[in-house]
């Protein structure tokens, strides 16, 4: 038989030719789908690493309005309580406040000081913004990327008197790693309700980068005038310790093995002011980050599926015509004896033969049309999410504050690479696709009796 096989399929180059077509075109797609599939599934699990399994504590903007600013006003001793709920297994806080630099100068563009009347120009002409945490490698700038840290290093919950600038701002002041920043409370600033005149000296311990994507406001809403703190120092800024300190808002991440919804559940049990506050899932923070995670991977698995699908149809009718046209060799061969399955077996070994050239062929171009596709797939999604993002900026009050990028944040890449697994996976549904369409095309022919065979060729 297997002789037989080798003979036909060179005897027949172009019909072989077209069926090792169809395989490798379904080979390349099922690969290329099932690896940006496993890419995306990837790029999630680290992209929402630090996210995923956490939720959110902050104020509630229908009955709570935050500070005479607007920022959070959570309590340190709720955010305790939660913090010792069975499955929490670590938290993150954030302190919002503003402070004066005090012999160095922040960074001023036109648009920002268009409009702005005399007497504010005045009173913040030093103003930056500045975010305490307690571990700014969870700090929602940093994972939205809208920050990036480019030296140093980032603020320990240990911290006092440390702070992360912007490369822009050191470069300005001709400011590096290790140098002194001296910074105070802005007394003008109306969440200063103590009227604390605190001066703190800080030491530079990171440098990072980012560049607004939306128009800023006000000067301190461009990420040059951001500055990250320990907790201590932006307390101190306001009269008040880590304890007594109100805070923007928690983060708290849920070991791994408990039910989010349970610790959620749990949490909202606990003597706590619930009208006040409001809890959400860490992920929903990231809402264009899911989409376009979300859309690729329904892409991939169209591109996957659909591809064994529409191979497997076109595969089905080619060998149906190519079977057809065999009814004579099919016939001559049940009149001298030979089984059904003998004949099945030589079309399976021909189709192997065949398929075997068109899997190796796929496995040697896949990576590269992969990286290829993916790229195309990736930019359709982040395009189609952008345009929704413009119509629903147009009619929201969103600034160019971090937050707001956090909120746009979309996938950008993937890393595509061809495992065994895939290629495995590939090769055993392709070749049950094959099998299906081989019975499904050669089922009619084989329930005929010779003679019918060959008096239909005559």
């Amino acid at each position: 038989m297997f002789k037989n096989a080798i003979a036909y399929i060179t005897r027949k180059r172009l019909k072989s030719l077209v069926i090792l077509l169809i395989v490798f075109t379904m080979s390349t797609m099922s690969l290329v789908g099932l690896s940006i599939k496993t890419a995306a599934e990837k790029a999630s699990k680290e992209t929402f690493k630090n996210i995923t399994n956490s939720f959110a504590l902050q104020i509630n903007r229908k009955t709570n309005p935050g500070t005479p600013r607007g920022a959070g006003n959570l309590k340190g001793q709720d955010i305790e309580k939660i913090a010792k709920v069975s499955g929490v297994e670590g938290y993150t806080k954030r302190m919002n406040g503003v402070a004066d630099l005090v012999d160095h100068d922040i960074i001023k563009t036109e648009s920002t000081s268009v409009g702005q009347d005399e007497e504010r120009a005045k009173n913040f002409a030093r103003t930056v913004l500045i975010t305490g945490v307690n571990d700014s490698t969870k700090e929602d700038k940093f994972i939205a990327e809208s920050f990036k840290l480019v030296s140093g290093r980032h603020i320990k919950n240990d911290d006092k008197n440390t702070v992360l600038i912007h490369e822009d701002l050191a470069k300005k002041n001709g400011l590096k790693l290790g140098d002194k920043l001296k910074i105070k409370s802005n007394l003008f600033d109306a969440d200063n309700e103590k009227q604390a005149n605190e001066t703190v000296t800080v030491t530079i311990v990171g440098i990072f980068s980012g560049k607004n994507k939306a128009p800023a406001t006000y000067t301190q809403e461009l990420y040059e005038n951001n500055l990250i703190s320990d907790l201590h120092t932006t307390a101190k800024l306001y009269g008040a310790t880590k304890e007594t300190a109100i805070y923007q808002d928690a983060t708290f991440f849920v070991n791994g093995n408990t039910g989010l919804d349970k610790v959620i559940g749990d949490a909202k049990k606990l003597p706590i002011d619930w009208d006040m506050y409001e809890i959400t899932k860490g992920a929903n923070n990231f809402p264009s980050l899911q989409k376009s995670i979300s859309g690729v991977y329904a892409t991939a698995g169209k591109l996957l599926f659909g591809g064994l699908i529409f191979s497997g149809g076109i595969l089905t009718l080619v060998l149906f015509l190519w079977l057809n046209a065999r009814r004579k060799e099919i016939g001559i061969l049940m009149s001298l004896g030979k089984s059904k399955l003998d004949i099945i077996g030589q079309f399976a070994i021909e189709l192997v033969l065949i398929s075997a050239l068109g899997f190796a062929g796929s496995f040697l171009i896949a990576d590269h049309a992969g990286k290829q596709v993916a790229s195309g797939i990736v930019k359709q999604v982040t395009t189609s999410i952008s345009k929704g993002l413009e119509r629903e900026a147009a009619t929201s009050k969103m600034t160019g504050g971090a937050e707001a990028d956090g909120f746009n944040k979309t996938i950008t890449e993937l890393d595509i690479t061809i495992g065994a697994e895939d290629i495995f996976f590939v090769i055993i549904s392709g070749s049950i696709v094959i099998l299906l369409a081989m019975l499904i095309s050669s089922s009619s022919i084989l329930k005929k009796h010779p003679k019918e065979l060959l008096s239909e060729i005559a």
